[in-house]
């Protein structure tokens, strides 16, 4: 719902501005090769198409065939040529383009710096100049021009940066755009000639592992760009709380040697997850402070600066009002998990004055509490204890055991796989995966259609080409004649490569695999190439974070464990205005379909969210393959102890949630994971429940962890019962959902939250939100 808020002076004054102004899109991407000039040039054909007046001035295509030919009939402006180091060097030719007085100029290399005698120092003040006076611009940027950024490529990979670019230049855009290619296709079309570089660039930047790390910097920092937006649209919009998109950790900490841990394991979490961390802190300000406790707010204040944090200090008035000063502080925050230390009480101080935590419990919606092992009291230890995992012991002599043997030969033998992914339908997977079809064929590569939804879409039909298809299987179902991709005879006819569309299509009942992504599975291992599209929303562990985004719960899903087993993940990054723009055009959804999309599932704010969730996902995946290439550092910090995670559920509805949860928080921490039901003795299981917990130990083995089934006599022994398995796993971290008893059911039954967080005091615990 629009807000009703009068607009103030200076928001009218600012709206008006904006109308004379001309548009900002920045196309970034992460190193030189990426395709930003190929993709600006391509956007500028497609204004024209349009009636658009555009021109393009200091555009370097570095004769790269397929940028060349995007030029076609575009007119071109001179620009001012110079040299600098014996490097030709293009300025922006200012008066000639302001008489000219096109509607947009393209243009390259934000980051560039002028003449010496030019107007202006530098290409960014040339192009703010040319929006002042009302003409839009399309420029590009690698990643590492922005200041920041360059600083932290230098660092992890030794490029040097001459020209950059203040840090927020691209909240200064209107729009943008990220260009994401893998480092495998990258090298490739430098080995295909497609583009040449300088020795500096060939011998730094194009290393695996380094084009790798620029990639995830570039993923990341437009994500950051996109959370931005994201809140400030949700502020707009009156919504307050989590995004949903992104984590953003809250430790409460309090001037006592304690603190540190606290912050260290609340920094370990954000960095992990990719989030913010917050340390917030309460202080009675009509007490002096004693010296101890100053000298402890120094080296707490020094330690969140260091870890990249955001320290603040609030007003303590009484110890009843803490929890909810705490909650409203995280939901001013936006936060997504507190994170806070074991109660010191015993269970009549508890009942008598009331707990902190059981406090906050009850007034958290959609945020998960975190609460720090005291290991202090069980072990003697002021640290968490760690232990280091240096690189596996591996040597080239070292004999293979047979079971290793055949899984490199099974590796040897299956086909390559690679995956485009969007945040929304309509981005343009399909369109890409199609063009790189058509440059493989021209390469003499045997590539076929497996199956192909264009939804209509002219762009994305135009792009076949060539290609040949493999027909559909006709399948009857119930007196209906459905048409299904035929698996077999795409391993019968044995192209190179097969293009498959949607991969978390679910087949006819009574096919022979029920998922697509099974019969890619089997494809590769026939040892064909799969080249195949899937949107964020269908990856199984994020299936709760797109409902609580977008309202809607995704019935098709992808196991994560097929993106990992993917040789390459490719982003389609679109900015939500440009998707928007798309589906009014038809270009999209038929004419009919455009206000119900619009006005549901491709609202503003969803698709902000949706795409940030991309971003970051994709972001983490690069991190996770460079760690597996035994890298020494990683953007999200190394991960040096040794989690096991265990999983508490029931058989509620939010049963599932915990898992996904439970999955995800493993898999970032490189940790073995357990899922425990805890059955009554003396109750039966339904049918019903055995359908449940059938479905719970699908989805456990799925995602790669381990589930299991217990007995107790009596619901007070469930928690006993759980620590003492915990125990026995060695776990380091438990995870239960917020209990929904009421009041009268909790004093009935007892709550086995409260249980768990009293005698669990050695073991972390992470009590999940309710939805």
């Amino acid at each position: 719902m629009e807000t009703f808020k009068r607009k103030t002076p200076e928001e009218i004054l600012m709206s008006i501005y904006q109308l004379h102004r001309g548009r900002l899109k920045i196309i970034i991407g992460a190193v030189s090769g990426s395709g930003k000039t190929y993709h600006m040039l391509r956007e500028g054909q497609l204004l024209k198409v349009q009636g658009i007046d555009v021109v393009i001035c200091a555009v370097t295509t570095s004769q790269r065939t397929e940028t060349v030919e995007q030029l076609a009939d575009l007119e071109r402006v001179p620009s001012i040529h110079w040299t600098k180091n014996n490097i030709e060097q293009k300025d922006l030719n200012l008066d000639v383009l302001l008489e000219r007085n096109p509607e947009v100029i393209l243009v390259d290399a934000i980051a560039h710096r002028n003449r010496p005698n030019a107007r202006f120092l530098t290409r960014l003040e040339d192009i703010q100049y040319l929006l002042s006076q009302g003409i839009s611009v399309i420029t590009t940027a690698n990643v590492y021009d922005l200041e920041g950024v360059g600083e932290v490529a230098r660092r992890m990979t030794g490029i040097e940066v001459e020209e950059t670019v203040p840090a927020n230049t691209l909240a200064l855009a209107d729009e943008v755009r990220l260009i994401d290619v893998t480092p495998e296709t990258l090298l490739s079309r430098m080995a295909s000639g497609k583009f040449h570089l300088s020795q500096a660039e060939t011998d730094i930047v194009f290393k695996r592992g380094n084009l790798a790390i620029l990639r995830e910097l570039a993923l990341r920092h437009v994500a950051e760009g996109v959370n931005d937006s994201l809140e400030k649209h949700n502020e707009e919009m009156g919504q307050l709380g989590p995004t949903g998109a992104t984590e953003k950790i809250l430790v409460s900490a309090q001037y006592h040697w304690n603190s540190s841990i606290y912050v260290r394991r609340g920094q370990q979490i954000a960095k992990r997850l990719n989030g913010d961390l917050y340390v917030v802190t309460f202080r009675n300000t009509r007490k002096k402070m004693s010296r101890e406790a100053e000298t402890f707010k120094s080296s707490l204040v020094k330690l969140v600066e260091k870890v990249n944090g955001k320290f603040e200090e609030l007003p303590f008035s009484s110890r009843r009002s803490l929890p909810n000063n705490l909650v409203k502080c995280a939901m001013e925050h936006r936060v997504t998990r507190i994170v806070l230390g074991h109660s010191k009480q015993t269970l009549w101080q508890e009942c008598w004055q009331g707990s902190i935590i059981h406090d906050i419990l009850k007034k958290t919606w959609n945020v998960d509490v975190f609460v720090i092992a005291d290991r202090a009291e069980h072990e003697g230890e002021r640290i968490l204890p760690t232990k280091v995992k240096g690189p596996e012991e591996s040597s080239v002599y070292r004999r293979l055991s047979p079971e290793e043997v055949d899984q490199q030969i099974e590796r040897i033998k299956r086909g390559q796989f690679k995956v485009y992914i969007g945040s929304a339908p309509g981005v343009g997977k399909t369109y890409t995966m199609l063009r790189e079809g058509n440059d493989l064929e021209r390469f003499g590569t045997n590539v076929l259609i497996g199956f192909l939804e264009t939804h209509g879409r002219k762009e994305t039909g135009d792009q076949i080409g060539s290609l040949g298809k493999i027909p559909r299987k006709v399948v009857d179902y119930r007196g209906t004649r459905l048409e299904e991709m035929d698996t077999e005879e795409i391993i019968r006819q044995l192209p190179d490569v097969v293009l498959v569309d949607e991969l978390a299509h679910t087949n006819v009942p009574g096919s022979k695999n029920k998922k697509r992504y099974e019969d890619v599975i089997e494809i590769l291992n026939a040892g064909i190439s799969v080249i195949t599209t899937v949107n964020i929303q269908h990856l199984e562990s994020l299936n709760d974070a797109v409902e609580q985004i977008t309202g809607v719960r995704v019935r098709e899903t992808v196991p994560d464990h097929i993106l990992r087993l993917a040789d390459e993940v490719q982003l389609i990054d679109v900015a939500p205005q440009s998707l928007q723009q798309r589906i009014r055009e038809g270009k999209v959804y038929a004419f009919d379909k455009v206000e119900q999309s619009l006005g549901n599932f491709f609202k503003t704010g969803n698709l902000i969210a949706l795409r940030e969730l991309a971003l970051r996902e994709i972001a983490d995946d690069v991190d996770e393959r460079l760690e597996a290439w035994e890298r020494t550092s990683s953007l999200r910090g190394p991960w040096r102890r040794q989690e096991v995670i265990y999983v508490c559920v029931e058989l509620t509805a939010h049963a599932e949630s915990l898992i996904r949860r439970g999955f995800r928080i493993a898999h970032r921490l490189k940790a073995t994971w357990y899922v425990t039901y805890v059955q009554l003795v003396h109750s039966e299981r339904t049918e019903q429940d055995e359908f449940r917990i059938k479905g719970l130990e699908k989805l456990t083995v799925q995602l790669g962890g381990h589930f299991n089934i217990q007995q107790a006599r009596r619901r007070s022994h469930i928690a006993t019962l759980l620590i003492t398995q915990a125990n026995e796993h060695k776990a380091t971290q438990i995870i239960v959902g917020q209990s929904k008893l009421r009041l009268v059911q909790m004093i009935w039954k007892g709550s086995i939250v409260k249980r768990l967080l009293r005698t669990a005091r050695h073991i972390d615990v992470l009590v999940v939100a309710r939805f």
